[in-house]
């Protein structure tokens, strides 16, 4: 590269998410839509290609016809990077090793070549000493076994960067080596506790409470509280309560496990959790940030044993207004664990007692009557609560996400189905068998009557700990969305007749609420519109408030409230255990952590890195068993919505699986292919060969919005799945095969 070197090193943009519901949108992938968001690279040596560039050719000719079409919107900002400040990349990567082309080199004696599976990561010379022993004599042997690579060094003058193989994982394509090589690249520590750790919590077991905690805390043991989880729970974190007052008001409770009696500051336990962070969510398993012991056993909010926590209690109006709250360390012995299955037949039988062989035990202190008027007031306020958010101006953009069953044996994907739901989105049901299994709208509905109250909790403990503290509470900001791309996706809104109010999060989220019919192409459009409105939003993140000088820059945008943080899931987020001895302190329970402000902001930091990347590695584990899925099932055939028109491929969104594909023109049995504009709408129309001479070729106009159907296949290739275009007016699957080169032209699906 010596002589360019005033030429940028790369010119990228990337756009990162958070997938938390209370962030507005529940999903993190990433798909270029035309018009809105270009990736490219810069090539330096003229007449040469580099096989990783990330520019395909439609790409860049629809890149050079924007130009002529717009110069002054084409004008492309570059920088060059001069300086590492922080190296927050694991260095680590997963791929194959292949011998060096050149057998007569220097090189070929000292190095093999890794190839990463990630196309951003460079091409990587690892010396052969680090190799099997076989490999230079047989290196087909290895040609499917995946390995893990750091890097060491990139010198400045190469092409490939220098590094040491660290692990041989195993075959490509089967679920354990993959899931390690995912989390060993994102840096997400698997590793088993140490014993130095496992010390630190109570060693005597079965552990009780110790008796000088009575006189700490309020004794709520012989109030009705109970937790709503799903079945298979076993980290219960949250419990809930609610009792009718005689002025007709309620006083509601959220009580949440105090983790951080278990976890003392300062140590071993204490700084694992806090490394790691968060909890790591993948589709067989779960990566904990704290023992076992703690996360299932003391500090899970079991039925019928006591257990320490911290309540947030307020007095309500039946409409959910706050009359009064407190705060403070409990005691609580829960009653009962319902399932969402069990909490839904309550709401769905107001008057009716629920036999007591469809119920889990409930403690002989109460009675299920008791339970049921609790769910069913509760399920009121909570109706009022979320109606009165929105309201306010509150934003949620839910997108398609994927729930899968499993082999019990094998652990292999037996199928999967759509986890999310609109309140009246019944698309899952007119995608012909997407299949909404009853227990999905289940989850959903009692989901949100266990969020608005965590929320609420949330709001309050973030009020109450920054009144207490400006300058070192720990709260949770979600900036506006990115202007540029705002403004792209209302001019794209604009051409394509979308009625649609970007100037708030209240006023985007009515008009995704109210533009849209209930038919199957107006529910399909919505599914895309809201897409494409995840794009623009940015990242929430955590933040120390006396860091941040203009508190404008606390509020939280999607839930439209001015301040913010998370206090209710302590067990799978280091955050929540912060927050929580920041409100001890508040309350005088203890002295105040031993943090400055800019000690807290670096560990705020630390959480939006990790909280990322496991964001990132949940995204991945998806990705990993849906494709499998299409290997052992596949191909698998569904209708599609397309959300972006290229002039040598399309994108769509596929509806039944939530997964988002691109369509090269090239991979079908065309006759040709012709791109243009309508006014400012990007048009391809398909010219079809026709199965029979004697037939006339089919021509298909695909625009945006357009409802096509798709094949899913799986590719050769490891884990790699394609999607193709269904010939109009054909039941038949189309027997192409994805072309090969597509899987190392580094194109980010």
């Amino acid at each position: 590269m010596k002589g360019y070197n005033d030429s940028p090193d790369v010119i990228i943009e990337a756009q990162f998410d958070d997938s938390d519901s209370e962030d507005g949108h529940s999903s993190t992938q990433n798909v270029l839509v035309d018009g809105v968001k270009k990736l490219s690279v810069c090539v330096h040596d003229k007449g040469k290609e580099d096989a990783d560039a990330l520019v395909t050719k439609e790409e860049s000719t629809s890149t050079s016809q924007d130009t002529r079409a717009s110069p002054e919107k084409s004008l492309q900002r570059s920088a060059k990077v001069v300086y590492i400040s922080e190296k927050k990349h694991s260095r680590a990567a997963t791929g194959f090793l292949k011998l060096l082309a050149d057998k007569n080199s220097e090189l070929f004696r000292k190095y093999a070549l890794f190839s990463p599976s990630d196309h951003r990561v460079p091409r990587i010379y690892v010396p052969l000493k680090d190799c099997p022993q076989d490999f230079v004599t047989r290196p087909k042997d290895y040609a499917n076994t995946l390995f893990i690579c750091r890097i060491v060094d990139w010198k400045e003058d190469s092409n490939f960067a220098l590094g040491q193989l660290a692990k041989s994982l195993g075959q490509a394509g089967e679920i354990e080596p993959e899931t390690e090589g995912i989390l060993t690249e994102y840096g997400v520590d698997f590793s088993d506790f140490s014993s130095e750790v496992l010390d630190c919590l109570p060693q005597g077991l079965p552990w009780t409470i110790p008796p000088e905690e009575f006189s700490k805390r309020r004794d709520l043991r012989k109030d009705c509280i109970f937790t709503i989880d799903p079945s298979t729970a076993r980290d219960l974190d949250d419990a809930l309560s609610c009792k009718p007052l005689a002025d007709g008001n309620f006083e509601v409770g959220v009580h949440i496990a105090d983790v951080s009696y278990f976890v003392p500051e300062g140590s071993p336990l204490d700084k694992v959790a806090a490394e790691r962070a968060t909890s790591v969510y993948l589709v067989q398993k779960v990566v904990p940030m704290l023992p076992r012991l703690l996360c299932e056993e003391l500090c899970s909010l079991h039925p019928m044993s006591d257990k320490l926590t911290f309540s947030v209690i307020w007095t309500l109006t039946p409409e959910g207004k706050i009359l009064g709250e407190w705060f403070g360390r409990t005691i609580i012995r829960s009653c009962t664990k319902l399932s969402y299955e069990h909490a839904q037949s309550m709401i769905e039988s107001p008057t009716e007692k629920i036999p007591e062989e469809e119920l889990p035990p409930i403690s002989p202190e109460h009675t299920s009557e008791e339970v049921h008027r609790a769910v069913l007031n509760l399920h009121k306020i909570a109706k009022e609560l979320r109606k009165q958010r929105f309201v306010d101006g509150a934003l949620r953009l839910d997108q398609l996400k994927l729930a899968f069953t499993l082999d019990h044996e094998t652990g292999l994907p037996q199928g999967c189905h759509i986890y999310e739901y609109r309140d009246s989105n019944n698309l899952d049901a007119l995608l012909k068998g997407s299949c909404s299994p009853a227990a999905e709208r289940t989850r959903v509905s009692l989901e949100r009557l266990v969020e608005e109250f965590m929320l609420l909790a949330n709001m309050a403990v973030a009020h109450k700990t920054h009144r207490t503290f400006p300058e070192r509470a720990l709260l949770r900001r979600h900036p506006p969305p990115q202007t540029k791309m705002l403004n792209d996706l209302m001019e794209f809104c604009d051409q394509m007749g979308l009625p649609m109010d970007f100037s708030s999060a209240g006023a985007l989220n009515k008009s995704l609420t109210e533009t849209f019919g209930d038919d199957k192409y107006s529910l399909a459009r919505k599914e895309v519109l809201t897409n494409m409105c995840s794009r623009p939003m940015q990242m929430a993140l955590y933040f120390c408030s006396g860091v941040l000088q203009d508190q404008a820059q606390f509020r939280h945008y999607a839930l439209n409230v001015p301040l913010y943080t998370h206090f209710t899931s302590p067990i799978r987020r280091f955050a929540d255990v912060l927050v929580h001895r920041l409100l001890a302190t508040a309350l005088g329970y203890r002295e105040l952590p031993d943090m400055e402000p800019d000690t807290l902001q670096k560990q705020a930091d630390h959480c939006n890195d990790r909280r990322m990347a496991s964001k990132r590695v949940q995204e991945l584990s998806t990705g990993l068993f849906f494709a499998i899925l299409v290997k052992e099932s596949g191909p698998l055939e569904s209708e599609a919505m397309v959300l972006g028109v290229l002039n040598q491929a399309f994108d769509v969104l596929v509806l039944r699986y939530g997964v988002q594909k691109r369509i090269y023109c090239n991979a079908l049995p065309l006759r040709s292919h012709h791109f243009q504009r309508v006014g400012k709408k990007p048009e391809l129309t398909l010219v079809w060969e026709p199965e029979d001479m004697e037939q006339e070729p089919v021509r298909q106009v695909v625009t945006i919005f357009s409802l096509v159907e798709v094949v899913l296949q799986a590719e050769t290739t490891a884990l790699k799945y394609s999607a193709i275009l269904k010939r109009p007016g054909t039941e038949g699957l189309l027997g192409l095969q994805h072309h090969e080169e597509r899987a190392d032209s580094g194109q980010l699906d």
